[in-house]
């Protein structure tokens, strides 16, 4: 995924949905159920982000609330790595590190467990879409506190016109942010 792969990303982007005016008028909602129903696909998918936890050293997969656990929990499966959810606010039990992050109107709190890793653990987060970046740039933070290395983020989708990618700049550090289909 360092170079793009054009038949992957053909095969991924035929499996996604254009789904008008949902969740509310104006908008065009990139529906990846049709993908993950589709066997070849969601193997691909799940194929791919193994591939890059692997090359790059990961020793945890980290999903995001929703759709995300989704992809990453069959990844790092795969990889033969563990899973780690970030969740919202009040879903997990235990001690959690908690991140704050502006929306669209209003804010968010995401959390992750104290415990989930290991000091210097290395760690890939994914995603299903890189949107305005709020959100994993929210996750970044929390892998960041809770003293484990972040690898690399992966994600299926970026809409490339919200500019997500610009602000996860600061979060990122070193670590690459790889997409496998850009919209």
């Amino acid at each position: 995924m360092n170079t793009p792969d054009t038949a992957l990303a053909a095969l991924l982007s035929s499996r996604i949905r254009d789904v008008p005016d949902y969740p509310k008028p104006g908008v065009l909602f990139k529906d990846i159920a049709p993908l993950l129903a589709d066997a070849e696909a969601f193997a691909a998918l799940t194929q791919a982000l193994a591939d890059r936890a692997k090359a790059l050293g990961a020793t945890k997969v980290v999903g995001l609330e929703a759709r995300g656990f989704v992809l990453a929990a069959p990844a790092a499966f795969a990889a033969g790595l563990g899973f780690v959810p970030i969740r919202k606010k009040g879903k997990l039990p235990g001690e959690v590190f908690a991140q704050s992050y502006d929306l669209e109107y209003g804010s968010a709190t995401l959390e992750v467990q104290c415990d989930a890793f290991a000091p210097g653990e290395r760690v890939l987060v994914v995603d299903d879409v890189l949107a305005t970046g709020g959100t994993i740039a929210a996750s970044l933070d929390l892998v960041q506190r809770t003293g484990a290395e972040l690898v690399g983020v992966v994600v299926l989708m970026e809409l490339g016109f919200l500019d997500g990618r610009e602000r996860l700049a600061a979060h990122l550090g070193s670590a690459p942010l790889e997409t496998l289909i850009t919209v």
